[in-house]
């Protein structure tokens, strides 16, 4: 969880009230661009945001496990960090975190962050399986 959303360093937004996100679970923001932005309540009750996308194969985090400070990626259950994005070793890779503020129960997002931040990310397009042309 981080700063204060009363900050004149940034135009906080309310995005969620926290009932409205369940403990050890997600909601999503969406941008108008961009990747969606996943908000995770913990079961302490910090909140954390990232980018709905895993560093390794793009899996949506917001579908993923959440215990402790961390989620697992529904994909192939990597472990990324939830304050930081970043993926537990011996795992590498990080997906981008979002500021985050909690004040009297509404969750608040950077409008600026969520206007810039990872913009270029995609997820992943899959496709039908492609026969090799070689033959034996």
């Amino acid at each position: 969880m981080n700063p204060n959303p009363t900050d004149d360093t940034r135009r906080w937004i309310p995005v969620a009230r926290i009932d409205d996100i369940p403990v050890a679970g997600s909601r999503c923001v969406q941008r108008p661009q961009g990747l969606d932005v996943a908000v995770f309540r913990t079961t302490d009750e910090q909140v954390f945001a990232l980018l709905d996308r895993c560093p390794h194969k793009g899996g949506p985090l917001s579908q993923g496990i959440v215990f402790g400070h961390r989620v697992a990626c529904p994909l192939h259950n990597w472990t990324i960090g939830l304050d930081s994005g970043c993926a537990q070793e011996p795992d590498e890779g990080c997906t981008t975190p979002f500021a985050v503020s909690l004040q009297d129960g509404v969750v608040h997002l950077d409008a600026d962050e969520l206007a810039t931040q990872a913009l270029a990310e995609t997820r992943p397009l899959a496709g039908p399986a492609r026969r090799s042309s070689c033959t034996p």
